[in-house]
């Protein structure tokens, strides 16, 4: 059921979607599609993460010290990457501690600053919801070919200027 829910909203045109059809103008339309596409994700992905005691910038905090590995990585340059920049770091930080996701010493040669890196655990962790968030690239992919993806992204870089 779930799925053809999943199905329904993908195929769906926003005007459709939202129960309006009138927008002052393309950009007006674009930019509600964007909204509402960019919850959408974001609601689909918090059900997987709901299932690990994770919110999608735990996830993202999580990916970018696995990708620094084996090396430590200070907090300022977890903030430099963040898709979501607004949210607190420390806070993060001290919930994936708190969870034994990460770790978190002294930088041998700076000890104002602290080092990050990924417990056994975090690894674990991210590597379950690689899973099912996988599932949901797949759906994805179902509806957008290699091409379309190519051209939808460099759109949205282009939209940012």
């Amino acid at each position: 059921m779930q799925q053809i829910l999943l199905l329904y909203i993908c195929i769906m045109k926003i005007e459709n979607a939202i129960k309006q059809s009138r927008f002052t103008s393309s950009y007006h339309k674009v930019l509600v599609n964007l909204i509402y596409t960019g919850n959408w994700v974001r609601d689909e992905q918090m059900k997987v993460f709901r299932q690990f005691d994770l919110l999608p910038q735990h996830y993202n905090g999580l990916r970018i010290i696995k990708g620094h590995m084996p090396a430590p990585i200070a907090p300022k340059d977890i903030k430099e990457v963040l898709i979501d920049k607004a949210g607190d770091l420390t806070r993060l930080l001290d919930k994936l501690e708190k969870n034994g996701l990460i770790k978190r010493n002294l930088c041998p040669s700076n000890r104002r600053q602290m080092d990050i890196s990924m417990t056994d655990k975090g690894i674990r962790t991210l590597e379950q919801v690689q899973q099912p968030l996988q599932v949901f690239t797949d759906m994805i992919q179902k509806h957008l070919s290699d091409d379309q993806a190519e051209t939808l992204s460099d759109l949205l870089d282009q939209l940012r200027g």
